[in-house]
């Protein structure tokens, strides 16, 4: 475990690098260089990573490790706890570490393909930042998304991983990746919409992907978990609303 949580550290100091050389300050807000950047085309015949695929992408998957690695700290403890009272093996624990990671940079990848067809359809600028009608559709959309079925299913396998241990276990590397897979993809689905709503303050914002980190580990505490999801969309609604119309 303490390999796990250097390598969160490790992600964490590499995307305040990455904020540093973009001239962003903690909230993600541009300084003059990083504004010059905001207002760049990204049709100009120059080098512009924020424009190219591969370093975008690198980003995201850094921004992913760092975001969603503190997350499965309960699954991973879950698992642990299996590798004492049932076969659960250390190598296991490794392919479900791996799984879960997979399907996290696979994420990373379609949402990098949405910001650079957001980019280039003019819709947001280098920064990732959205216009103001966007943001407040994204912060509507993504708060009812809390009050939906689907949320409550995919939080209810993230809130509890040992139900779904239980009902899908298998020993080994291979069986630990498949669970891996797995969980996986129910967080994806059940944390999606955190991730979209880096385009409403700026997709490097520290500050939001910090916010967006705690919000996730507390809606997978067992005790405030079921607790704060609908809260949540609530203020996400309002502030949606708020966006609209003031």
């Amino acid at each position: 475990m303490v390999a796990f949580f250097g390598a969160i550290l490790l992600a964490w100091w590499m995307l305040y690098v990455m904020a540093m050389d973009m001239d962003l300050d903690l909230l993600g807000r541009p300084g003059p260089m990083g504004q010059a950047m905001a207002e760049m085309d990204p049709r100009m015949p120059m080098d512009m990573p924020m424009a190219r695929f591969g370093p975008l992408f690198a980003m995201w998957a850094v921004m992913m490790a760092a975001m969603m690695l503190p997350t499965l700290v309960p699954t991973l403890t879950t698992y642990e706890k299996l590798m004492v009272s049932a076969d659960g093996t250390r190598a296991g624990w490794v392919g479900l570490l791996l799984g879960y990671f997979v399907v996290w940079v696979g994420f990373a990848a379609v949402i990098t393909a949405l910001q650079l067809l957001l980019l280039f359809g003019g819709v947001i600028n280098m920064l990732g930042i959205a216009p103001v009608w966007l943001s407040a559709v994204l912060l509507i959309v993504v708060g009812a998304f809390q009050f939906t079925r689907i949320k409550e299913v995919c939080h209810g396998v993230c809130h509890a991983p040992m139900s779904y241990f239980l009902g899908h276990w298998k020993t080994g590397f291979s069986g630990g990746l498949r669970m891996g897979l797995g969980l996986g993809a129910f967080c994806v689905v059940c944390c999606w919409g955190y991730m979209a709503l880096g385009f409403v303050g700026g997709v490097m914002s520290l500050a939001w992907m910090g916010l967006a980190t705690l919000l996730m580990v507390f809606e997978k505490l067992p005790d405030i978990g079921h607790r704060i999801i609908k809260p949540v969309g609530v203020v996400l609604i309002a502030a949606g609303l708020g966006l609209a119309f003031f």
